[in-house]
């Protein structure tokens, strides 16, 4: 089995073991015979060949496509699986998917002036289809064996991750500064960031510009400078824009000069102290005298580019500026709307005015009913008499209660013995009792 057909039995869930049979065979005769099954595994190969594409799979180096797919029979003999062979409808899925527009030719999709997703040809009968196919080369006239239409082609899957992954990055930056960039900078800010674990190629950011600004209009692009639209902004490419990539551009050339510079003069310096250790102390001159003059350009490197990020700082805040004062034009002339549609000062104290006399006669009406009615004033005595018997009824409840729970605790505690007391012994008579002499006082 190719290595291309263990990844996807590994990592694709369509392409389980109990699929392969079907996926790897001339499916062709099912269109007509069963369709749904042929679209099933027309659309399992197409997301294969568009996970393959998105993982590098399908192109080596440091250039490999992301978003394109290079077709030829490599690519067969690649996907070839050691019990099925090569896939045998291959070339009918590129042709499906083209026809369903999920798959471009690259130049054709380049080339398109308007976006290729404003039509579609799913709905197209296939007999229509299949001419226009044949017309441009990608319908074999014999109807033989499939053959895998050569060439480069689009996938839609892929452009769109990646700029669904762009615009997720570029909600979190809204000044036009951040906005702006030349086509240089686009790639170098953008390539590894939106397809996670790869870099996109530079024929991949051709693919997804000519996308974010034709298909999608999120971007204006003019082939050297991108912008990303913003609130407010002017149609098309400005000479402002221009400026400001150009301020980004020198910017960072000069960061890049400043970042070789240091690294020199530590170059310098170990080489001189070598030279120092070697005793050579010619060599040590000539490498302090190179370092000094890499000081000097660095510092005025360093100048130049606080002066350039001094004047982007200006830019982005008069960028602001204007976004504000568009803000404040713009709710200055809601509440115009607003306050026509209120009406005048005068409209509305009138109309205070008659709500107020509305409300005076409705207090009016309401007097009137009541003086007519034979409504007996409330006696106070009787309420203040009612409320002292309903409080006596309530003490005396209160009472009966606490009696009854008085009664209930001393029916709980133990009974009284009923055999009668013991009496106690009298005391013995002492010799001074019997003989009187404890009677006696000092009175007798």
């Amino acid at each position: 089995m190719g290595e291309l057909a263990e990844f996807l039995t590994h990592n694709d869930t369509a392409f389980r073991k109990a699929r392969l049979p079907a996926l790897y065979a001339d499916f062709r005769p099912q269109r007509t015979l069963n369709p749904d099954g042929y679209s099933a595994n027309v659309t399992a190969w197409r997301h294969a060949l568009s996970l393959l594409a998105r993982r590098g799979l399908l192109s080596q180096g440091a250039n490999s496509n992301k978003l394109i797919l290079s077709l030829d029979d490599s690519l067969l003999r690649e996907l070839e699986s050691r019990q099925f062979g090569q896939p045998l409808a291959l070339g009918t899925v590129v042709r499906e998917s083209i026809a369903a527009h999920a798959m471009f030719p690259a130049q054709t999709f380049l080339q398109a002036q308007q976006s290729v997703l404003q039509r579609s040809w799913s709905g197209v009968p296939w007999a229509i289809v299949g001419w226009t196919l044949r017309q441009i080369g990608l319908v074999d006239p014999s109807r033989g064996d499939d053959t895998l239409p050569k060439g480069q082609y689009v996938l839609l899957e892929n452009v769109e991750a990646a700029a669904k992954q762009f615009y997720d990055i570029m909600a979190e930056h809204t000044s036009k500064f951040d906005r702006v960039f030349t086509k240089s900078q686009f790639y170098n800010t953008f390539a590894s960031d939106l397809i996670q674990g790869q870099r996109l190629s530079e024929a991949d950011i051709n693919v997804l510009l000519c996308y974010l600004s034709r298909d999608k209009g999120i971007i204006e692009y003019d082939g050297s400078i991108v912008r990303v639209k913003g609130v407010g902004d002017q149609t098309g490419i400005t000479e402002d824009d221009k400026a400001i990539a150009s301020l980004k551009e020198v910017t960072l050339k000069v960061k890049h000069q400043a970042d070789l510079l240091s690294a020199r003069i530590d170059e310098l310096e170990l080489e001189a102290k070598k030279a120092l250790a070697r005793k050579n102390k010619v060599s040590a001159l000539a490498a302090l005298r190179q370092k000094k003059v890499a000081e000097q350009t660095l510092s005025t490197r360093y100048a130049t580019l606080g002066q350039l990020e001094e004047t982007a700082d200006k830019i982005e805040q008069a960028a602001d500026n204007v976004a504000i004062v568009h803000a404040l034009e713009a709710s200055s002339g809601v509440l115009r709307s607003l306050n026509a549609r209120a009406g005048s000062p005068d409209k509305v104290g009138a109309v205070m005015d008659e709500l107020r006399e509305r409300a005076a006669d409705a207090d009016e009406l309401a007097a009137i009913l009541a003086e007519s009615t034979d409504a007996v004033p409330v006696d106070e005595g009787e309420v203040d008499d009612e409320l002292a018997e309903m409080e006596r009824e309530a003490a005396e409840k209160e009472d009966e209660k606490q009696a009854e729970t008085a009664q209930g605790i001393l029916e709980t505690l133990p009974q009284v013995p009923a055999t009668s007391p013991q009496k106690v012994p009298a005391r013995e008579k002492s010799p001074t009792s019997e003989t009187g002499i404890g009677k006696l006082s000092l009175a007798e």
